[in-house]
């Protein structure tokens, strides 16, 4: 494999939500680099992270000598080295809100995710509505209305996803969006066109094919 400026370690393309919100980011900056997939819920995968990062846990991208590991974290770095890329919108307003929503997914939404793995080979519709799934189901929803709301008031005709044209923002909702398609949750016509925007995304595509190429499989109480 030829050498790049950065190498990005991921885990189970199928399962690994946060390796998806880390990869999507590097696409979006056009930034070249290796890919080194490490397999997770395994004996040995701790010991293997433990080799890039002190947190052992995926994504962790390397730059140099530079190690910078977890999503934010990583789309932070990658706007900084790649300002002209736009990984967050232009707008002032609305880079404010999409970090905002960006940071609250980063600590969110803990019961969706707990009941709602992702898993981009399933289809489990009517399961997973476990305790609180329909209170994050509700104010994600509403911040997908209220961003694409606001995206069109202001003129914004660039896109289909939460700013217009995609971006971090978009990085950090997109394994959700899976989430809703896998357990086919019901949504309202906006969130639902943003789900098929995702699923439509190129490089999230590219990530889906080999996810379902993958022959791995991570019981349901070990993935997120």
């Amino acid at each position: 494999m030829a050498m790049a400026e950065f190498t990005l370690i991921v885990g189970n393309k199928n399962y690994s939500s946060w390796s998806l919100r880390g990869w999507l980011a590097a696409r979006l900056a056009g930034i070249e680099f290796n890919e080194q997939l490490v397999r997770l819920s395994e004996p040995g995968s701790r010991s293997a992270l433990l080799e890039h990062s002190p947190a052992a846990k995926v994504p962790i991208l390397q730059h140099g000598r530079r190690v910078i590991w977890d999503s934010l974290a990583i789309i932070e770095y990658l706007a900084e080295q790649r300002p002209a890329a736009g990984l967050w919108p232009a707008d002032a307003e609305a880079r404010a809100l999409a970090r905002s929503i960006a940071a609250e997914m980063h600590s969110g939404f803990a019961a969706l995710r707990s009941y709602m793995p992702m898993n981009l080979r399933k289809s489990l519709p009517g399961l997973g509505m476990g305790p609180g799934v329909a209170d994050d189901i509700a104010r994600i929803s509403a911040i997908w209305q209220d961003c694409r709301r606001r995206c069109e008031a202001n003129g914004g005709t660039d896109g289909p996803f939460l700013f217009g044209a995609a971006s971090a923002a978009d990085a950090m909702y997109a394994p959700v969006a899976t989430r809703f398609r896998t357990h086919g949750v019901a949504l309202d016509p906006v969130a639902a066109a943003y789900v098929e925007a995702v699923h439509d995304w190129p490089a999230f595509r590219e990530w889906q094919a080999a996810a379902l190429a993958e022959p791995w499989i991570i019981p349901k109480d070990e993935v997120e």
